[in-house]
């Protein structure tokens, strides 16, 4: 990945960043029901539903404040989805500086109101960017 990122390049606009929109975090299959019971009673976190594009999953969302919790159900030998998700101002147009530098970006399922796709960095972590319709 040498040639991820280019310093000082400007093939395309910078990402104009708004805020942090979720965080996801994993937790291990057989600890579903511990991770409901801290979130939301120990926590007191308000449970959403998750899109229906989602499928049959043990993810569950929670809103914390203005930001949103997704706990992932994950097994340690899997590439790791957890992630931050940031709003940024033309998702488009930050797709396209980012593949502009050679960065590969993915297509993640659909949520309503949001237009989205992840990447990851040169060292594995995995980001979310998206848009509110």
């Amino acid at each position: 990945m040498a040639d991820v990122y280019h310093p000082g390049s400007s093939r395309s606009a910078m990402i104009q960043w708004r805020r942090i929109d979720h965080v996801q975090i994993t937790i291990p299959p057989e600890e579903v029901d511990a991770a409901r019971e801290f979130y939301g009673d120990v926590l007191g976190l308000t449970p959403i539903d998750q899109p229906d594009s989602f499928g049959d999953t043990d993810t569950m969302w929670y809103r914390a404040g203005d930001v949103e919790i997704h706990l992932g159900v994950e097994d340690s030998d899997e590439q790791s989805r957890r992630h931050p998700a940031f709003e940024v101002e033309d998702v488009a147009a930050a797709r396209e500086r980012l593949e502009a530098h050679g960065v590969e970006t993915i297509d993640e399922p659909p949520i309503p109101g949001r237009d989205r796709f992840t990447f990851r960095d040169p060292f594995g972590n995995r980001i979310e960017l998206l848009e509110r319709a």
